[in-house]
């Protein structure tokens, strides 16, 4: 009873000082249970502490004293069917159970971290690595640094405040606390936990990416797509062998004028459809050890850009996601071509794009992926690197295709 009443107190105080640790609690008093989401925030959280305080592979003992002091915080998520009641949390004899499991994510998170750094090692290490996921000097450089405690403060305003330049200006303020937590494999996938306004507030992607590049870089992408690249992109997918879909893409990129119902339920608008020509000019890749086999460019498309029809529910959309968590585009409206909202997909949360241009919602996803620290999607890593290009980021620092290189030297000649 000693030890667990210690668990217990080990658990509560780690959750009280925790952001979103309380919410956790008055779930559990207000419904005698923990819903999905809201367990997995709270094995996160312990986990996260496990490992800062004991190492990335903690001994038995302390994931034993955790998992005990869960239960003995919330009884009702005791199993009576099992020997000790806290198996499905941590079980020492077969080494299972969810914080296990999430430990083992962060073992796996700390080891891609470190082969990246070693892969990288040498007199031009620098110069061999680019990305969303690589650690840069922020071009923001803030006038006063917050402590940890003053942006806890700041952190616990945003979440309730209703005046969103005050929220825009804090986010500002936190900025370097939350790039720290972008960066930190333990703690990036509570951004959206802790800094929950990116999912209310439109452009708060945008201010991020501007704090990190500059608002130079921001812009290129609006600037040189509709008069240096989109025109290019179009002629050289005419020199394409002829598909059906290259051909209707072609026709909507050229002639957004086409308003005919029936073109308008199964085509994108032109700006669109030049991105989406793309993948037919620079074919998915397949990066890494594991080559998944070969994707088609239509079957791409899936994974940067879904369609749904206007009145769909979102909170059912992301319920029904499974798989990967990279990013992409909810368009949402009464047909393709007439697209009225775009949302962010990320890890199951709709982040609102602040533009409903189509040129300005892939302005977006793009660059949540470095706001967010997130890889790009393998299948689209092509395309991905070949964009970076437009912004002039990390070019030839990033590991790419010949035929992104080739693409890149025809559309800029």
């Amino acid at each position: 009873m000693r030890i667990d009443s210690e668990a217990k107190r080990l658990v509560e105080s780690i959750l009280i000082q925790k952001p979103g640790g309380e919410q956790i609690i008055n779930e559990y008093n207000r419904t005698k249970s923990l819903g999905d989401e809201t367990r997995r925030k709270m094995v996160n959280i312990l986990a996260a502490d496990m490992t800062e305080k004991n190492g990335s592979s903690p001994p038995r003992q302390v994931k034993e004293k955790y998992a005990r002091g869960i239960v003995a915080l919330f009884p009702y998520l005791s199993d009576p069917f099992s020997k000790n009641g806290y198996e499905h949390y941590y079980d020492g004899e077969s080494g299972t159970g969810y914080l296990a499991w999430r430990i083992k994510t962060i073992q796996r998170g700390l080891a891609k971290e470190r082969r990246t750094s070693f892969e990288g090692q040498g007199p031009s290490a620098e110069g061999m690595s680019g990305g969303p996921t690589i650690r840069r000097e922020p071009q923001f450089a803030p006038e006063a640094v917050l402590s940890e405690d003053e942006c806890k403060e700041a952190i616990a305003f945003m979440k309730h405040s209703a005046d969103e330049d005050s929220v825009k200006m804090k986010m500002k303020l936190t900025f370097d606390y939350r790039h720290g937590m972008v960066l930190d494999p333990v703690q990036s996938n509570n951004i959206l936990t802790v800094f929950p306004r990116f999912k209310d507030i439109k452009g708060l992607i945008k201010q991020d990416f501007v704090l990190m590049f500059g608002g130079a870089v921001s812009g290129k992408l609006l600037e040189r797509w509709p008069t240096m690249f989109k025109k290019k992109v179009i002629q050289h997918c005419k020199n394409l062998p002829t598909t059906s879909d290259v051909q209707e893409l072609l026709i909507a990129a050229e002639h957004p004028t086409d308003d005919s119902e029936e073109s308008a339920n199964f085509v994108w608008d032109s700006d669109l459809s030049s991105k989406l020509l793309l993948l037919h000019l620079i074919p998915p890749s397949a990066q890494g050890r594991k080559r998944p086999g070969k994707v088609s460019a239509s079957q791409a498309e899936r994974h940067l850009v879904v369609f749904k029809k206007s009145g769909t529910n979102i909170e059912e959309h992301l319920r029904n996601i499974t798989g990967s968590d990279q990013p992409y585009l909810l368009a949402v409206g009464p047909q393709k071509n007439a697209v009225h909202q775009y949302f962010i997909i990320l890890d199951q949360h709709a982040i609102p794009c602040k533009s409903t241009s189509s040129l300005g919602a892939f302005d977006e996803l793009f660059k949540a992926h470095f706001v967010f620290g997130t890889n790009y999607n393998t299948i689209l890593h092509n395309m991905y690197t070949f964009i970076q290009t437009v912004y002039n980021i990390d070019v030839g620092k990033v590991n790419e295709s010949p035929r992104v290189a080739e693409v890149r030297v025809r559309l800029l000649s």
